[in-house]
């Protein structure tokens, strides 16, 4: 017999505000199936308000209740039985993040949990990332975001060292990230990853998920730091608005793509990792299967 049960997750990030249905079906004797069933992205780029003023515009904060009470409404209509929204950077650094969350509250009646990078990082790890690390292979796991990004080892199937850097794309879009930043995410790398002589990178978030869906890859085959470099000087090649008219780009992927890309690249650099592995997963996912371990380990408790 199927338990069949919808989850949603917002992920409220530094370029876009997502929200993940999924369906989760549990069957007895058989691993539980989780199935995105709808994303729905709302390009509110916050980190252009709070990484050059230090908060939420009051036109931002409109945008942002309207797409949460129009999830709200959304999420009644699939009859999402758990849900979670999560925060990152921008609104944790807002001057005004707090009081922005409660009036979301108060306007839609959902509550928004703004999250550290460490949390963050423990949240996309419980993801079907573990699916991927090989208790024989050694990772560089990378998720790029627009405030910042999360780095972390694993080796030996577990994770060995984890940090978060304030190096996003809209951060770098803003010019607000200095030679020092840089510096320090290299000598950070270098120092977590030289004991091992073979590392492959994972990576996650917007830009490189549209990046291997261009490549026409098979799901699973990774990219080459040839492809991602060759593709990097490809895509610098054409102004903004190029990228948008010829090669069809969504107007707030057309500008990040590019740091993006070079965030990606001086992490394989500085790692010598040869390949990166995209398996399309962010923090939403793991907003998902937190909910459900959570499902778990309340039953455990009832019994």
């Amino acid at each position: 017999m199927l338990n069949i049960e919808k989850y949603g997750a917002v992920d409220i990030g530094s370029n876009a505000i997502r929200l993940l249905v999924a369906t989760v079906v549990e069957e007895e004797g058989k691993d539980t199936l989780f199935k995105k069933t709808s994303l729905v992205r709302v390009p509110i780029r916050l980190g252009a308000d709070v990484f050059l003023e230090g908060k939420i515009s009051e036109s931002n904060a409109k945008r942002m209740i309207d797409a949460m009470t129009a999830f709200k409404l959304l999420m009644k209509t699939h009859g999402i039985k758990r849900f979670r929204a999560c925060a990152t950077s921008a609104m944790r650094e807002a001057s005004n993040g707090k009081e922005i969350a409660e009036l979301i509250k108060k306007e839609s009646g959902l509550t928004i949990n703004i999250i550290d990078g460490n949390d963050e990082a423990a949240i996309i790890a419980s993801t079907d990332l573990k699916s991927l690390i090989q208790d024989d292979k050694v990772f560089l796991y990378v998720d790029v975001g627009g405030g910042s990004t999360e780095f972390t080892v694993f080796a030996n199937g577990q994770n060995v060292a984890s940090r978060s850097f304030k190096l996003g794309t809209v951060r770098l879009l803003e010019d607000r990230v200095g030679d020092s930043m840089w510096q320090d995410v290299e000598l950070w790398i270098k120092k977590e990853t030289k004991k091992y002589h073979k590392i492959s990178m994972i990576g996650s978030g917007g830009n490189i998920n549209s990046i291997y869906k261009s490549s026409g890859k098979k799901i699973g085959k990774p990219l080459s730091y040839f492809y991602l470099s060759s593709y990097y000087e490809y895509i610098k090649s054409f102004s903004y608005d190029e990228r948008i008219t010829e090669l069809n780009m969504n107007p707030d992927r057309a500008d990040v793509v590019v740091p993006a890309t070079r965030i990606y690249l001086s992490a394989m650099k500085w790692s010598k990792a040869k390949n990166i592995f995209v398996p399309k997963i962010g923090l939403s996912d793991g907003i998902i299967k937190s909910l459900y371990n959570e499902k778990l380990a309340a039953k455990l408790e009832i019994n």
